[in-house]
């Protein structure tokens, strides 16, 4: 279920696409710079605070440059998947070294179908429905998520999808710590260990402090609770309960929160046990659902 589908909101999305489009390669599988008509049926970017700025102007950028780069360059996945961190930074979306890091550490191309550009900024399919968000995306969450992402904290990925976003947080979190996916789709399930298995994170995945679990996200999974981060790649009607009563005095929980327009909500437990909500942007996500009518597209 990961995954918003992160990209420019469609009217100023159209207007850059036409002033880009000449330097974008059109195929049916380069995502990276869609026709206007595929922008109709696709979810819409984040924003930032003002409604403008980065997200709006850089990010197709970033994804266009990314593309030719995969085509047109030669090197290593590694190096390739470098690149894609290195732009991020330079169009302001990482900030923090440890991001930078971990990003580099656990390549994209791992978690992504066959056949797909894997560094271009840009959501995915992945099947059954859910999507592989853009890499911009994942580098908010980690940011908004790092402190909370020391060595030996809990973490906790609702959504897990192909296991990126799982994997990024046991490297951060390392052997003493304990990063959890739960994905309601049992193939993804499935799929994500062993993309897992194939890359960074393998040896926490086999030693046991990471896990991806099959199951409603919607619950949490009480077993490693509580957590100290928690985050949801979903959009949910409202904040669910039991992944407030799982999150840590202390802890913090990055969720988006909506049905047609929705904000990702930063939610901090306070040592007391209260709760403190900010929404930090905009964005559109995929709904957090059960897993019937997820296959069935609602």
């Amino acid at each position: 279920m990961e995954g918003p589908v992160c990209q420019v909101a469609w009217g100023c999305y159209v207007l850059l696409a036409i002033s880009i489009g000449a330097h974008c390669a059109m195929s049916s599988d380069n995502l990276a710079c869609p026709s206007t008509s595929d922008l109709r049926t696709q979810p819409v970017a984040a924003l930032d605070k003002e409604g403008i700025g980065p997200a709006m102007t850089s990010i197709p950028m970033i994804a266009c440059s990314t593309s030719l780069s995969e085509h047109h360059s030669g090197g290593s996945g590694t190096n390739k998947n470098k690149q894609m961190v290195e732009q991020l930074q330079r169009y302001g979306v990482i900030s923090s070294k440890k991001v930078v890091e971990v990003m580099e550490t656990i390549d994209r191309a791992l978690f992504v179908p066959d056949g797909t550009p894997a560094y271009v900024d840009s959501p995915m399919a992945i099947g059954y429905n859910a999507t592989i968000s853009a890499p911009h995306m994942h580098a908010t969450c980690l940011q908004l998520l790092e402190e909370n992402l020391q060595p030996g904290m809990h973490a906790l990925d609702i959504g897990s999808g192909t296991g990126y976003l799982t994997a990024c947080f046991a490297t951060m979190v390392g052997p003493q710590g304990r990063a959890i996916g739960v994905e309601h789709i049992p193939e993804l399930v499935a799929s994500s260990i062993k993309n897992i298995e194939k890359s960074a994170a393998a040896s926490p995945l086999k030693g046991g402090s990471l896990s991806v679990h099959a199951g409603d996200g919607r619950e949490g999974w009480p077993e490693h609770a509580p957590y100290d981060a928690i985050h949801v790649g979903a959009a949910a009607p409202e904040i669910p309960q039991p992944l407030i009563d799982q999150l840590k005095p202390g802890g913090r929980m990055v969720i988006p929160v909506g049905k047609i327009f929705q904000d990702l909500q930063v939610v901090d437990k306070n040592l007391d046990g209260s709760v403190s909500i900010r929404s930090e942007t905009a964005v559109r996500y995929v709904p957090l659902t059960s897993r019937d009518a997820q296959l069935k597209g609602y």
